[in-house]
């Protein structure tokens, strides 16, 4: 049985999730260049889907008593592809020549 603290508990990490992962996104799309956008689109994005997926997980240990382990791999998926990916996207800027410092200088000011 659920109680109303468990309830809270898994909504509040859900729409924590939510929260980051647009914080994420809007980032993604201000920061001047890829360096900068490949770590907001990585970090906090795997951030966010961790608290809303940990409040899904939570939500169905505490209302069935059932451990899912769909969610978990899930989690442990988003915490090996994101970085991983996010790594190799700075990596193949990097070796063609993307300079950070330029990009700045190019970057529209609003």
């Amino acid at each position: 049985m659920m109680t109303a603290a468990g309830e809270l508990l898994a909504a509040i990490l859900i729409v924590l999730g939510a929260i980051v992962s647009f914080i994420s996104a809007i980032g993604a799309i201000r920061f001047p260049d890829i360096y900068t956008r490949s770590h907001a689109a990585s970090k906090s994005t795997a951030l966010g889907v961790l608290f809303a997926l940990l409040g899904a997980f939570l939500y169905f240990l505490l209302a069935d008593g059932h451990v899912s382990i769909r969610l978990l791999l899930g989690i442990f998926f988003v915490f090996l592809t994101a970085p991983v990916g996010s790594h190799v996207v700075c990596r193949a800027a990097y070796r063609t020549g993307v300079n950070a410092e330029e990009l700045k200088e190019t970057a529209p000011v609003e």
